[in-house]
């Protein structure tokens, strides 16, 4: 099952990706993945990514102004068919996000078939909780995917394996070295403060459970798939398992039953 299928895609989507564990390298691959099936696609992100990484995409262009050149957007779209827009190149080595009302227009005015984003940083680590002032959600945002790597399960809760380990305990009750739990991560996803914090009400929100690969087993992950798709309560609409490496994914949704 390809990407776009495993998400449950529409023909036109604003998609935010929020969490860790693999968020820049779902943001390339589903770009990759649209762009063969013939649809205009643009990356961006509200935060920050290495140079090489928006590389990634055919065709770069900079805002510097912080006013977006459309002229310039629809030439590297009828040209490459996929472009990253960001501000600018920082003397770190980083581009520059986009804020969210440049998001909002990306998507609104220039009416391309799909704008990806990467709304929050994780620095590498697998899991993570938001700060405050995460994620940098667009208003427009038709869909929101929650990533985390599953091989963070089994693990001690420390810095290592979780970004932002004092406002993860706060949401899953855990103390530092205890193991991290499928009910763990499912806090993450289900809490108020948790990965879908500040996305907008109408938008669809996907969990998306990476490194399916690096388990011994799958069971562990299909028990988190479980628990977030039994909870009435619980915001999530579907379940995306598998491994972004080996791009082999499964859509879980028969597991609410």
């Amino acid at each position: 099952m390809g990407l776009i299928s495993a998400l449950g895609l529409g023909p036109r989507e604003h998609i935010a990706i929020v969490g860790g564990g693999g968020k820049t390298s779902l943001c390339f691959a589903l770009a990759e993945e649209l762009l063969e099936a013939g649809t205009r696609v643009i990356t961006t992100t509200t935060t920050k990514v290495r140079h090489r990484e928006a590389n990634r995409a055919p065709c770069v262009v900079f805002c510097p102004s912080g006013a977006l050149s459309y002229e310039d957007l629809k030439e590297g779209l009828k040209r490459d068919g996929h472009i990253f827009v960001a501000q600018g190149l920082l003397a770190s080595g980083k581009v520059e996000g986009i804020n969210r009302a440049m998001a909002d227009s990306l998507f609104l005015d220039l009416q391309v078939d799909h704008v990806i984003i990467e709304a929050d940083g994780a620095a590498g680590r697998p899991v993570k909780a938001p700060a405050a002032q995460e994620p940098v959600i667009p208003s427009s945002a038709t869909m929101v995917i929650a990533v985390i790597g599953l091989e963070a399960l089994g693990r001690p809760l420390d810095p290592e394996i979780v970004f932002r380990p004092e406002l993860f305990r706060e949401i899953t009750g855990l103390d530092d070295g205890e193991t991290i739990t499928p009910a763990a991560l499912a806090r993450v996803f289900q809490s108020p403060n948790g990965l879908f914090k500040g996305a907008p009400d109408s938008a669809r929100r996907i969990a998306f459970l990476n490194k399916l690969d690096l388990l011994a087993s799958e069971e562990e992950g299909r028990t988190l798939a479980r628990l977030l798709l039994r909870d009435p309560h619980a915001p999530v609409e579907r379940v995306v398992m598998g491994s972004l490496l080996r791009k082999e994914y499964l859509g879980i949704e028969e597991l609410r039953n």
